[in-house]
């Protein structure tokens, strides 16, 4: 019995595929590189209006904006307020408006396209998130009935857990998603 065990691990039955005495930090570090490359994939995929949309949606997002903005509007307004200056757009500052506007619509844009593509490489994360819980769900599901297999095998008694019979059942995504859908419409 000994000798098996030893030859599961040997063959990486058990543990992290190549790697001899692996931490679970290497493990979790091995995920996090997982993650970023499936990011990385995604933001490769950008064309080059959503690379500048995002680009621009990040400087909006900076303070280095606000300063721009704080300095143009000062000197907007104090080239239009200098007695002896030719005033190009007078008290109450018109022409300010209708160009702070036109720029809070664009930027609206932007920041609207930057986060549509934040939104759709979230939904794929949330897609993949999905299956590996689908996929963790049936691996427990197969571990209980193969557990209650060698119960039986063994002669335990594991009647008195009224709770394994239903958790040897196959979750069914559908009618979980209907259960949540009646909740919801409650």
């Amino acid at each position: 019995m000994n000798s098996k065990k030893t030859a599961i691990s040997k063959s990486h039955g058990l543990g992290t595929p190549g790697l001899k005495g692996g931490s679970v930090g290497q493990l979790t570090q091995r995920n996090v590189e997982a993650v970023l490359k499936l990011e990385e994939a995604a933001k490769d995929q950008r064309t080059r209006s959503e690379l500048v949309a995002e680009e621009i949606a990040n400087f909006c997002g900076s303070i280095r904006f606000v300063w721009v903005h704080v300095i143009w509007f000062s000197g907007w307004v104090f080239i239009n307020l200098v007695p002896g200056i030719k005033h190009i757009d007078p008290f109450p500052f018109t022409f300010l408006t209708l160009v702070v506007s036109l720029e809070a619509i664009f930027l609206s844009t932007f920041i609207l396209i930057s986060q549509n593509h934040d939104t759709q490489i979230s939904e794929r994360r949330n897609h993949l998130d999905l299956q590996i819980n689908l996929l963790s769900e049936q691996e427990n599901t197969k571990m209980i009935q193969m557990l209650q297999a060698i119960a039986d095998k063994v002669g335990v008694d594991l009647s008195h857990d009224s709770d394994l019979e239903q958790l040897r059942q196959e979750t069914q995504p559908e009618k979980l998603a209907e259960q949540i859908e009646r909740r919801e419409d409650k």
